[in-house]
């Protein structure tokens, strides 16, 4: 019994080591998350009163006004436009749907602040649009002004109803016309049935689209700051350059962040409880109502209309623009953003796919909750806007940047070198990790899962196990899915912004950054060449996407 009992420690003490090793991997993966997160906490718990009057006083007011009115309209109009759109290329067969179908999906490789831009350059006073309606119907001409709230809500509800249009058409497409057929039976009319058995049916998938275009809106910085709109991300922005007040970006960060979590409370608490069967027929093409008369055309017109808004005039309009100034533009300055660009996101690219996979592993094997809940902090950052996350990763790195400095200098005195954390690429790539690791995680956590244990123990039966088995049996079935990840981080840090803006090295320019300063001086047309570049690289997502879609369709 003893032999036994001493047999097994080994064993057991291995277990103990590796559970605690996957716990402290999974602590230290979280952190890039967490870390920003506790430090806006603090912010909001014990704030500076000097800064909190003055914030509530001169900022508050206007942001917090400024900041709902837009996230309502563009969840309205978004919500709308991509409900909509999702029920008549999937209930109704109309001039143009194969093709409108899958097309209404690309917009999302136009980033929001190109296509705010787009927009200002050629709808404003000095646009061609207007500058045309005056040169036929005089002075007097009017034209709705495009640097408005209007504008601005109508700019991202283009811009992001594609996240609802896909949403919403998987849950139509999962229902089929059966569900209505069967509500016809019943004795309902079928506009009564569309709206008490298929939007109702339909609610959870909408909910969840709605609430990613409120993430996005709450999150935008770009379009927001070329619309000079003033919203929390602006402020948080001014805050930190403008004002070199980091408590004030701090405490507008966790105010920001209220209306985060919020919103996340509402999305939930929609969804909670409703549970519906798939009702779909197991066809690959759902039968559709057929429109007829001006019906067929109005649907047609209308889907064409959005996609030419959203999508194609954009793109013609850039491409416009490159062409005009291209000889000028196209330097060496330009290669280095494009250099920059691809460094930093093929950088992010490689550290987080690696940090997903290793998470996903930590929890294929047996783990504790806290590993759960680790790995669920680390994937949360996405839901965070990145002026947030910029702004909490920066203000603790300054702590220890200034903590080594002032050891060094004990040390070494006057000759100590000066070193500058908070303008590495290290800050840049903790803050991508934050908010980008989700999008690598997701893929590969769902590759991962359709390997089974029953082909890790047949490996193991033939002897191969532990790094072995990883390289010559997961990694090849992971290809697909560890791609995938890589080019939708790869194409999200190319599009991303702010955290660029705010965290980057000195002169370290990216395209999203070269864009942002051509546009605050209102050189749309200089914005244009790497804004091109930003949106061919979206279209590599936008197309898996359209794959997709076409395979469910």
């Amino acid at each position: 019994m003893s032999a036994i009992g001493r047999a097994d420690l080994p064993v057991r003490s291995a277990g103990t080591q590796s559970q605690w090793q996957g716990t402290l991997l999974a602590a230290t993966l979280c952190l890039p998350a967490l870390l920003p997160l506790l430090v806006i906490a603090t912010a909001l718990i014990s704030p500076e009163t000097s800064v909190w009057s003055h914030l509530a006083q001169h900022v508050l007011p206007d942001v917090v006004a400024n900041t709902v009115k837009l996230v309502i309209g563009v969840a309205l109009i978004a919500g709308t436009l991509g409900t909509s759109l999702a029920w008549f290329t999937t209930m109704y067969d109309f001039p143009g749907r194969r093709w409108l179908e899958w097309a209404l999906l690309l917009p999302l490789a136009i980033p929001a602040y190109v296509l705010a831009f787009v927009a200002i350059g050629f709808l404003d006073y000095a646009g061609p649009l207007q500058t045309a309606l005056r040169s036929v119907f005089g002075s007097s001409a009017w034209f709705p002004p495009i640097r408005s709230t209007g504008g601005a809500i109508l700019v991202l509800s283009l811009a992001l109803y594609p996240y609802v249009y896909l949403l919403a058409r998987s849950a139509f497409l999962t229902q089929g016309r059966r569900v209505l057929e069967v509500a016809q039976t019943l004795g309902h009319t079928r506009r009564a049935a569309i709206w008490r058995v298929s939007l109702p049916m339909a609610k959870p998938w909408i909910a969840g689209g709605v609430a990613l275009v409120c993430m996005e809106t709450l999150a935008d910085f770009g379009a927001v700051s070329i619309f000079n709109y003033n919203t929390f991300t602006t402020a948080i922005y001014r805050a930190w350059f403008g004002m070199f007040s980091v408590h004030a970006a701090l405490e507008l960060s966790a105010v920001l962040l209220i209306f985060v979590f919020v919103a996340l409370y509402l999305e939930r608490r929609s969804r909670s409880g409703l549970r519906f069967a798939n009702s779909r027929d197991m066809t690959r093409e759902p039968p559709r109502f057929a429109l007829s008369g001006p019906a067929r055309w109005l649907t047609a017109g209308y889907a064409l209309v959005v996609f030419l808004l959203a999508f194609f005039l954009p793109l013609l309009q850039l491409i416009w623009w490159t062409i005009q100034r291209a000889a000028q533009d196209l330097d060496a300055r330009y290669w280095e953003f494009a250099m920059h660009s691809i460094v930093l996101a093929a950088s992010a690219s490689l550290v987080i796919v690696a940090a997903s996979l290793t998470l996903a592993y930590l929890l294929r094997r047996p783990h504790t909750r806290f590993v759960k809940a680790a790995v669920r902090t680390a994937t949360l950052g996405y839901a965070v806007p990145g002026t947030v996350l910029a702004v909490g990763i920066l203000f603790p790195l300054v702590i220890v940047n200034n903590t080594l400095q002032d050891a060094m200098r004990v040390v070494w005195g006057s000759s100590a070198p000066v070193i500058l954390l908070q303008s590495t690429l290290l800050a840049v790539l903790l803050a991508y990790m934050a908010r980008f690791l989700a999008v690598g995680f997701n893929p590969v956590e769902s590759g991962l899962e359709r390997v089974t244990h029953s082909i890790d123990e047949a490996a193991v039966g033939m002897g191969v196990s532990g790094a072995r088995l990883v390289r010559k049996v997961h990694v090849p079935l992971l290809k697909t899915s560890l791609t995938t990840a890589a080019i939708l981080v790869f194409v999200d840090v190319m599009k991303e912004m702010p955290i660029t803006l705010i965290t980057r090295p000195f002169g370290w320019d990216t395209l999203a950054v070269r864009v942002f300063n051509m546009t605050s001086i209102g050189e749309w047309e200089r914005a244009a060449l790497p804004a091109l570049a930003i949106v061919l690289v979206g279209l590599v997502p936008a197309a898996m996407l359209v794959r997709g879609n076409r395979h469910v369709a």
